[in-house]
């Protein structure tokens, strides 16, 4: 299986906004890292969400640019911020036979879900950022023998996605 996890766009303060969608600028982040998606041939078979909106948010552009189904993207407990990374795998075992996933969630939980797959004592530390992608190979579900094959920052995204030119060295 082929496992990305996204932390979800940059939202707006509970003050501004109790709910805490997208901001303009988290929109953004994940219809450029969407684009880049693409333009990498990504497809999910599966795409899942935290309840949260601003998580919601994230799984519904990156679906549209992939052309998953908008629709059926699975709104899960296990992916929401303090969610125990146990749920998040057991939903990945539910679905083994998918060949490639999308996870949008929230700290601490992604981070810990990766965590769980790439080492059997959860010792591993993968820094997430909002509009970021990591992908994780899996042999098997469950499994603490993932491999890591990629971690693009939300820079690296807009400059797959055509938002930024390359900075000068």
């Amino acid at each position: 299986m082929e496992l990305y996890l996204m932390q979800h766009g940059t939202c707006f303060s509970k003050d501004v906004h109790p709910e805490q969608p997208l901001s303009p600028v988290g929109r953004e982040q994940i219809e450029m890292s969407a684009e880049a998606a693409r333009r990498l041939g990504l497809a999910f078979d599966l795409v899942c969400s935290s309840p949260k909106l601003r998580a919601h948010q994230t799984a519904e552009i990156m679906a549209q640019a992939m052309g998953y189904p908008v629709d059926r993207i699975l709104v899960t407990e296990a992916l929401k911020p303090t969610a125990p990374p146990d749920q998040a795998l057991a939903l990945l075992a539910e679905h083994s036979r998918k060949e490639s996933v999308l996870l949008a969630g929230h700290l601490p939980n992604l981070a810990e879900v990766a965590a769980a797959l790439l080492s059997s004592g959860g010792k591993v530390r993968v820094q997430f950022e909002n509009g970021g992608l990591c992908r994780l190979d899996l042999p098997m579900v469950p499994t603490d023998k993932a491999v890591l094959r990629f971690f693009l920052s939300p820079l690296h995204l807009q400059i797959i996605g055509g938002g930024v030119s390359r900075p000068a060295r």
